[in-house]
């Protein structure tokens, strides 16, 4: 299965494209929120990808009825998926990895910072996209991808 994460368009539809349809064959899309208004957009247009798109709550997604956070079964795995706002993840990461644990996840999906992040500990696959339109780490806009296969968790970061 292959899931394609995205966060903090913040107002920027192009991302949203560039990244949905260069990888349209993706199992699941998960938006981590800030970008719900342009998201909703891309949708209407390309009704294909309902059913693919997971869409959790920013920060700046005001008025937002999507939840705070996701828990998602991926066969014998889950992906915890959040904005990371509510976790405090500018701070550092352990309430969001705590919190993954206690839903029985091992993979955490997070956004919020504009910083890309992708790294294996305490069991759990962690990974922040970075931003799509934004970053604040003086790399490229980026986007992750999460292949959950029989054999294994693989994540990755790209560029836009």
């Amino acid at each position: 299965m292959r899931i394609i994460a995205i966060s903090d368009t913040h107002g920027s539809r192009q991302a949203i494209d560039n990244v949905f349809l260069r990888n349209s064959d993706a199992d699941w899309f998960i938006h981590l929120g800030d970008g719900e208004r342009e998201l909703d957009g891309f949708i209407s247009e390309h009704p294909e990808f309902t059913e693919k798109v997971i869409h959790v709550a920013g920060n700046c997604d005001w008025g937002s009825l999507s939840p705070g956070f996701a828990v998602l079964p991926v066969g014998e795995h889950k992906i915890f998926a959040s904005h990371g706002h509510l976790f405090a993840v500018k701070n550092d990461l352990e309430i969001i990895k705590r919190t993954a644990k206690e839903n029985g996840c091992d993979i955490v999906l997070y956004g919020h910072t504009h910083v890309r992040f992708n790294k294996f500990e305490d069991g759990l696959y962690i990974l922040n996209p970075g931003s799509a339109s934004c970053p604040h780490d003086g790399t490229r806009p980026s986007f992750g991808h999460i292949d959950v296969s029989s054999v294994g968790i693989v994540t990755n970061i790209a560029d836009v």
